[in-house]
Formats: C-alpha cells, structure tokens, sequence
C-alpha cells in the first residue's frame, strides 16, 4: 500500500532507511548484552574470601556441638557410664580449641556443673596452661549461680597450678570478678598470688581493690591496699623522673 503523493522510489528509499535504523537497534542490544556479562563477570566474588576468620576456642564447630548436646543428654539421665561414654567418645577426641569452646559455651548456658567436669577434664590435657581469663569467667558464671563454694574451690586449684603466667590483664579480670561477688578474702588472695609471681600490678588492680574494700566496709584491709597504691605510685614515678634524666 503506498502513501498519496509519494513515488515507489521514495517507497524504497524509506525501507532501507527503517532495515538500517532496525539493524543498529540490534547491534547496540547485543554490545550492551556483551558489556553486562562483563560487568558481571567482573563484580562476581568468592563469597567465601568475605567471611570473617573463626575466633578459636569461642565459635563452636559441628563436633563441639554435637559433644555440648550428648554432654547435657548424658548429664539429664544422671547416667554415670553414658558421660564417661561421651567423653571417651566425643569429648577427648576434639581439638584444643574445640574443647575449650566447649567449656565456654556450657559456662554461656549456666550448666556449672558440667563446665567444671569438662574444665577438670582440659585440665589433664598434655597442652593445657593456665588462663586467667577463663578462671574469671568461670568464677562470674559459678557465682552467678549461687556455687561460691565452688568459686573458692576454684581459687584453690587456681593457687595450686604450677605453669601460671604473672598475666596482669587475667588479675584484673579476676580481682573484679570476686569483687562483683563480694568475696573480698578470695580477692585478697589472688592480690598476694599476683605479688608471689613478681606481676606488677597497675592502676586497675589498686582501683578494683580500693572500690571493692570500700563498698564492702572492708576499712583495715583498705588502708593495707592504699598504702600499697601509695607506694606503688611513688615508685612509678621514680622510675618515670630517671627515665627522663637519662634522655
């Protein structure tokens, strides 16, 4: 059908003009079908490359899992044979650092007394050291509890141990546990093991200490500590006023 007053010359010349307009349509689509699937092969990642490292001894691997539940199990059917069973079968068998998240996820959970067989089980480990760390954080759990004879129980296998490191981040951490509990005697303790095993202590120690005593009306063991800080205080500054004539 053609158009009034148009020529079939000018029919043609219209067509190839629209088959022109039509095949540049096409090229630009395929170019830009091209540049995407590019851009996305480009953007595309590993998402596994993204994932944060595990922190040891705090995620729980399947097997840590696995040995928390038959632990509780084993624990709820008061079945001495069936725990023994699950430690020789699942619980020994684990890497240190599973075994240690295993410890810490049953404290998280409140089940003191399956944290402490666990803990005497790490504790005939052949890499076992002492943390501090983890002593507080079992003291907080077990006195949170309402265990503190198992605290001080603690604190006696906590003075008992022979591979223990002058850690002065562990102390502190220790000192406000017992503190928070109001077991003053058992701060007083660690205080005297921390002096036993040459670990300075710094301004934290002396503050934990100070606060703790005085809330507790503590008054005669508060001006030992005080005197303490005092000297602890004129001795750093000794050691600050040579380290400035020696320069």
């Amino acid at each position: 059908m053609s158009l009034p007053g148009m020529s079939c010359s000018s029919h043609v010349g219209v067509a190839v003009v629209h088959l022109k307009h039509i095949k540049w349509c096409t090229n630009v689509w395929i170019n830009s079908q091209k540049r995407g699937s590019k851009m996305m092969g480009i953007t595309m990642r590993d998402r596994s490359k993204n994932r944060k490292p595990l922190q040891k001894g705090r995620n729980l691997s399947i097997e840590a899992i696995q040995t928390v539940q038959a632990l509780k199990r084993a624990a709820n059917h008061s079945n001495v044979p069936s725990m023994e069973q699950v430690f020789d079968n699942k619980f020994r068998r684990l890497l240190k650092f599973d075994m240690i998240a295993v410890l810490r996820e049953l404290l998280r959970q409140n089940q003191c007394l399956l944290a402490l067989k666990v803990f005497e089980d790490i504790r005939k480990e052949d890499w076992y050291k002492p943390q501090l760390l983890l002593y507080a954080e079992m003291v907080t759990v077990l006195g949170s509890n309402g265990m503190l004879e198992k605290v001080e129980l603690l604190i006696m296998e906590l003075k008992a141990e022979d591979k223990l490191n002058p850690d002065i981040e562990g102390f502190n951490a220790l000192l406000e546990s017992l503190m928070n509990l109001n077991l003053t005697g058992l701060a007083m303790e660690c205080f005297y093991l921390m002096k036993s095993l040459s670990c300075d202590t710094d301004r934290l120690s002396f503050k934990i200490l100070i606060n703790g005593l005085k809330s507790n009306g503590e008054m005669d063991l508060l001006a030992v500590i005080e005197q303490d800080s005092l000297n602890y205080y004129i001795c750093l500054t000794n050691r600050i006023e040579e380290s400035n004539c020696s320069k």
